[in-house]
């Protein structure tokens, strides 16, 4: 006896069924650029020679609180908005008088960086020939792009990371905007870790 043949999808039925797997595809895609994982586009040359303009990295959402040496995608303080940074606490020194800033402007920018961390919170840091000194010790920096010389790479006079702050720097030292003009990034700040790059070709790997 032969199988009783199974009922064929209606053309309607068949369109509602694609409708609904396009949108479960294109929601689930949206909660894990909202909540997991983020691509972003490297926009200049301040984290040469790890990231080159034009690169692509993804950033893990999950991550709150970086470690030290990890690769961050944040907003910056409202500070790092002006053409000449401002820097949250004057009267603690300001860049250009040997002491990097301290204390961010208590309003978030809008803008998206990614840069370094170099000092964790609670850190004593001060910075030499673009080279991080944390707690006494050098940073191991095989990483970092010399720094060139000039005020920018020279802050001295060490400064204390706030609690619950994260100190930024790009490795292409000379040439990066971070936090020795607009101070420490808050951690609700901060939007996640880069983990992974994966364009162009030549460049996909972990970080």
């Amino acid at each position: 006896m032969a199988a009783p043949e199974k009922p064929k999808k209606s053309a309607l039925g068949s369109l509602v069924e694609l409708v609904v797997t396009v949108a479960v595809a294109v929601g689930l895609a949206i909660l894990i650029q909202a909540f997991i994982v983020k691509p972003y586009r490297i926009p200049s040359p301040s984290m040469v020679p790890t990231l080159v303009p034009g690169q692509r990295i993804l950033a893990d959402r999950l991550i709150g609180h970086p470690s030290l040496y990890d690769i961050v995608v944040f907003h910056p303080p409202h500070g790092a908005d002006f053409q000449t940074p401002v820097c949250g606490n004057r009267s603690q020194g300001t860049p250009g008088d040997a002491q990097a800033c301290d204390q961010p402007t208590a309003q978030e920018s809008t803008q998206t960086f990614i840069k370094r961390v170099v000092g964790l919170p609670g850190d004593l840091i001060y910075i030499r020939n673009g080279h991080v000194y944390r707690n006494g010790k050098e940073e191991p920096a095989p990483y970092a792009e010399p720094c060139g010389g000039g005020a920018a790479c020279n802050f001295t006079k060490p400064i204390r990371v706030p609690p619950g702050h994260y100190f930024m720097m790009g490795d292409n030292r000379g040439v990066s905007d971070d936090s020795r003009f607009w101070g420490p990034v808050p951690d609700r700040w901060i939007i996640g870790v880069a983990f992974f790059t994966y364009w162009p070709p030549g460049r996909i790997g972990t970080l």
